[in-house]
């Protein structure tokens, strides 16, 4: 009898774990736009310009996504995932999303924060003692010189790109330069990533500038470090097995790369497009899993990533983050003298109604600088095109998906201001 209880319990546990990840999976619930306070023929317009830029071939292929009160109001297919074979593309095409990677990367070290293994005003190098001896890159009299920090980096100011660090790719500085010849993102490892970084001077004092930077690739680092787990068995296990994100990692299997969407670049010989060589090891996991870019994604996984943020830490019950936690993230992070305009990357300027929290942008006043999204919209990109946004505001989520990289040729659209535009027109009953 004891047995037979047993063995009750046990299947009725397995039943219950098999439904709440097939609840997990399951697509959100979509519903007609007017439902969501949308009008159905204003929305038409974000579908003619995703067509057009289709059509101009300035883009191969796109997917959208829009979700009010966690409910779907518009998905859309456009264009090929590869023009060679004119696959379509898929609403489950895996991109490469780049530095939407970063988002993701922040919350994983916000578990750990929850968790009592940090806090922001602690020095990097309390958890990275190679980094106890970072100099800071100046010259005088024309000379190069190197001096210690005011104070050690922070982790905040790790997480909101003002510790001192740079890429290297985006600007000419003396310390770009040595950035580019030691290359530490091509390291074989987050091990050796570190040990190249500590030999690397800091750009500026911390805290006293805003540089888009490897600063989430150390912290996958630190990830790795304070959890004790390989950073990305951390995510997985912690973020995409919970949030049902099944097609989010590192790498692409061998049995999804019928799925991967080819990366174009303008055709420098006239209009369209040509393709950028696929990674030879696109399906293996990497010697240097990259938090600041290096995940693959789809726009539903992503969709189901930045509800959870919306929903203030939990989706389909499943709680990754609470509320408070997720708050903190999404509040401006710099002080005033760094958003003047003087400081950003690509389409982000620093200045007055925009800031930057922990590894997000931040519209802490949108009409300041002409957008009509809702006060507290927190985004980010990558470098391939996708995009996102999230609106507390309106209760809403934007995903979109493109994979193009700029190599040559005239300037794209900008998709994400764009596409943006075209929604808040169409949200004409934000109350419902």
């Amino acid at each position: 009898m004891r047995t037979c209880r047993l063995w009750i319990v046990s299947t009725l546990a397995l039943l219950f774990s098999l439904s709440s990840l097939l609840a997990q999976n399951t697509p959100f619930p979509e519903v007609k736009p007017e439902a969501a306070g949308f009008s159905a023929e204003r929305l038409n317009r974000l579908d003619k310009a995703m067509q057009e830029a289709i059509a101009s071939k300035t883009l191969a292929g796109i997917v959208t996504m829009v979700a009010r009160h966690g409910k779907l109001v518009q998905q859309k297919t456009y264009g090929l995932q590869d023009i060679a074979t004119s696959k379509p593309m898929q609403r489950d095409t895996i991109f490469r999303i780049y530095s939407m990677t970063k988002p993701i990367t922040g919350v994983a070290m916000m578990i750990l924060y929850e968790e009592g293994k940090w806090r922001p005003s602690d020095p990097i190098a309390k958890y990275i003692p190679e980094f106890a001896d970072l100099k800071v890159y100046t010259e005088a009299g024309g000379k190069p010189n190197l001096e210690s920090p005011v104070h050690q980096p922070t982790i905040g100011e790790l997480m909101s790109h003002t510790a001192g660090f740079t890429y290297g790719s985006f600007g000419s500085t003396p310390v770009d330069k040595m950035y580019q010849q030691s290359n530490p993102l091509q390291a074989a490892s987050l091990r050796e990533f570190i040990d190249r970084m500590s030999k690397l001077p800091l750009v500026y004092q911390p805290g006293e500038g805003w540089i888009y930077s490897v600063s989430v690739d150390i912290q996958g680092y630190l990830v790795e470090k304070l959890s004790g787990k390989p950073f990305p068995d951390f995510l997985r296990e912690r973020i995409f097995i919970p949030l049902g994100m099944k097609d989010t990692a590192f790498y692409v299997p061998k049995d999804k790369l019928d799925r991967l969407a080819t990366i174009y670049t303008p055709d420098p010989k006239g209009p369209g497009l040509v393709p950028v060589p696929r990674d030879t090891n696109v399906d293996k996991i990497p010697g240097l899993p990259s938090g600041g870019g290096g995940l693959y994604s789809t726009a539903e996984d992503y969709l189901h990533f930045a509800q959870m943020l919306l929903n203030g830490g939990v989706l389909n019950g499943t709680r990754i983050l609470a509320p408070s936690t997720v708050a903190l993230m999404r509040v401006n992070h710099l002080s005033a003298q760094l958003m003047t305009g003087k400081y950003g990357i690509g389409f982000y300027t620093m200045q007055p109604g925009l800031g930057f929290g922990y590894d997000f942008a931040v519209f802490e006043d949108p009409t300041r600088f002409g957008s009509t999204a809702g006060k507290g919209t927190f985004l980010w990109d990558g470098v391939a095109g996708t995009w996102f946004w999230i609106d507390p505001t309106n209760d809403l989520v934007f995903v979109g998906m493109i994979q193009r990289v700029m190599t040559a040729g005239p300037t794209p659209p900008n998709m994400e201001d764009l596409s943006r535009a075209l929604i808040y027109q169409a949200l004409v009953d934000p109350a419902k």
